[in-house]
């Protein structure tokens, strides 16, 4: 199969051949009809976070069912699947309280004595959190999917996979936003506008978008923001605190920079919450003043929108279906594996919300 593997971060992508293995007792192989080109991929292949290498990147992706392993029973061939980084055990403590999303188990992955899922001459190739959906086909754990219904389109559905998936559940389960409250969202790509979406479905009383780039705003009116203000010509904290009168009851940084994540907190009332989505870079230290503990605000961080995906993402594709979420505005443009360096290329600019990469 054609694939994107990374090699040297920092460095092109290379579309190459690789091979993949048959399915073990509970995997499950996919046709990738689409995956969605999200940050996380572009902080391992600028090498903002380590990874091992060469791996073949991509993980926010929906397909179709090609085969399974011998004990399956949750999928079958013909399945429409979307895929979740959030691979789960089942029974370790985060699994068994609720908290999925947390699961560090290994158990989803292939061990040493086992014979590689990605191979490229013979020799291993590393899988990208459990899935490497730039590829023609995924070998994946199947506690790494979520059936859908077959009405969904599936380049949409891919969105739900990580960034959608990411933002409203950071509202819906991170933070609990509550019906009435106020809510500041700091950058607009595919999670800040997931985010403001979710906190609409939520039913926020004001949804105030925050971003440098003026098309991004006006998108963010579509997605439910009720204010917008442009941080390249305003001190954000402040003008959130004045349209608020003290500051939103939630906050949601969704960048990955130390500045915008210490505007978040402070923008965020007594008693306020500010979580963080964005990745920010490792090593990075976020400064925070003492006192404003004293009032009960809280900072905090969100593993993939807390979700538990296989309840979460059916939901969301329902929504999406009855015309709550919104899911075609996000996409600004549609690529082939070919074109994933100039995907990059574009994301890196901060100008587009979502590209997504469909498969023949």
């Amino acid at each position: 199969m054609k694939a994107a593997v990374l090699r040297e971060t920092k460095k092109p992508l290379q579309i190459e051949d690789v091979q993949i293995s048959k399915p073990g007792p509970r995997e499950v192989l996919i046709r990738t009809v689409a995956a969605g080109i999200c940050h996380s991929d572009l902080h391992i292949a600028d090498g903002l976070y380590p990874y091992p290498l060469p791996c073949v990147l991509g993980h926010e992706s929906a397909g179709v069912v090609e085969a399974v392993g011998s004990d399956v029973r949750y999928v079958e061939p013909g399945d429409h699947v979307i895929t979740c980084l959030s691979a789960f055990c089942g029974h370790c403590e985060h699994c068994i309280t609720g908290h999925m999303s947390r699961c560090t188990g290994a158990e989803t992955q292939r061990g040493p004595k086992e014979d590689p899922r990605l191979t490229t001459e013979g020799k291993p190739m590393f899988q990208f959190i459990n899935l490497s959906s730039y590829a023609e086909q995924m070998l994946v754990h199947e506690h790494t999917i979520v059936k859908i219904r077959k009405d969904m389109p599936l380049d949409r559905a891919a969105l739900i996979g990580c960034g959608v998936m990411t933002g409203a559940g950071a509202v819906f389960h991170t933070a609990k936003v509550e019906p009435g409250s106020t809510v500041a969202v700091l950058g607009c790509g595919g999670i800040g506008l997931s985010a403001i979406n979710g906190a609409a479905i939520a039913g926020a009383g004001r949804i105030i978008a925050i971003d440098m780039v003026g098309s991004k705003l006006n998108l963010a009116k579509h997605f439910g923001a009720t204010d917008v203000i442009n941080a390249a010509d305003d001190d954000v904290v402040k003008v959130v605190r004045e349209l608020t009168g003290g500051g939103v009851h939630y906050s949601f940084e969704a960048i990955g920079l130390k500045k915008t994540a210490e505007q978040a907190f402070k923008m965020v009332r007594t008693g306020g919450t500010a979580t963080v989505i964005g990745m920010i870079p490792v090593g990075t230290m976020v400064e925070i003043h003492g006192a404003e503990l004293l009032q009960e605000k809280k900072l905090q961080g969100s593993m993939m929108g807390s979700n538990r995906f296989r309840v979460d993402m059916p939901r969301l594709v329902d929504f999406y279906l009855s015309g709550k979420l919104k899911l075609d505005e996000m996409i600004s443009s549609t690529l082939s594996l070919k074109d994933i360096n100039q995907g990059f290329e574009t994301l890196r600019k901060g100008e587009v919300a979502r590209q997504v990469i469909k498969f023949d």
